[in-house]
């Protein structure tokens, strides 16, 4: 009886998005990686008392990364597979913005947006074939234009700010209600290309054979 070949030298380990998220998918595509399997986790993202919004994201994403690696580990195919987590707050001073579900909330978020500028905290993590993590936590500034009345109720009415952290997504019709943004475009959308990318490369992923499989 002679063992399994081994796999050709060449050959891309297999990459987990513990994420649903149609926006992480893209940026990640648009990266030219392509996950083979979204492991999203159904968690309570209520934060704690006195927490900060740093400390939040960071404790989401981990959390997130914990669910996918232990399902990712828990079969044969997954196994080994490099495994990217990540989370989104929208802060307003210690002031956490929720994701809105109803109108009412959403239309707070933007009165509270309005005019000024915010931060957006997005923590991705990493966990390689040895289950070592590693995290890198982006913030960003962004400053939205002075709304007026009739623009908060038409954005409300658009219905896209429903799930969105703060209420917004900057890829969609809010970016018109950008004035500046310092920092991570890409974290803001919901991944910070640069910090994962450079994550990946860290543990031993390899990128650009990814880049090479998709040209």
């Amino acid at each position: 009886m002679t063992d399994a070949s081994p796999p050709p030298p060449d050959a891309r380990p297999k990459l987990v998005l513990a994420s649903g998220s149609p926006r992480r998918l893209a940026l990640l595509q648009q990266a030219g990686l392509e996950p083979d399997a979204l492991l999203p986790a159904d968690l309570d993202e209520t934060p704690l008392k006195s927490e900060r919004p740093r400390e939040l994201v960071r404790r989401l994403a981990r959390a997130k990364l914990d669910v996918a690696l232990a399902a990712a580990r828990h079969g044969e195919d997954l196994r080994g597979a490099y495994v990217v987590a990540a989370d989104t707050v929208v802060a307003v001073g210690r002031r956490i913005l929720p994701k809105p579900e109803v109108a009412d909330e959403a239309a707070a978020c933007m009165r509270l947006l309005s005019g000024r500028t915010h931060r957006v905290y997005t923590a991705v993590c990493l966990a390689g074939p040895r289950d070592r993590s590693r995290e890198r936590l982006v913030e960003t500034r962004v400053r939205f234009k002075r709304l007026a009345a009739r623009e908060i109720d038409a954005y409300v009415a658009s219905g896209e700010w429903r799930g969105k952290a703060g209420g917004y997504a900057i890829q969609g019709l809010a970016g018109g209600f950008v004035v500046k943004l310092v920092g991570s475009y890409s974290a803001v959308v919901g991944l910070p290309l640069y910090e994962t990318i450079a994550l990946l490369e860290g543990e031993g992923f390899p990128v650009r054979a990814a880049w090479r499989a998709a040209a």
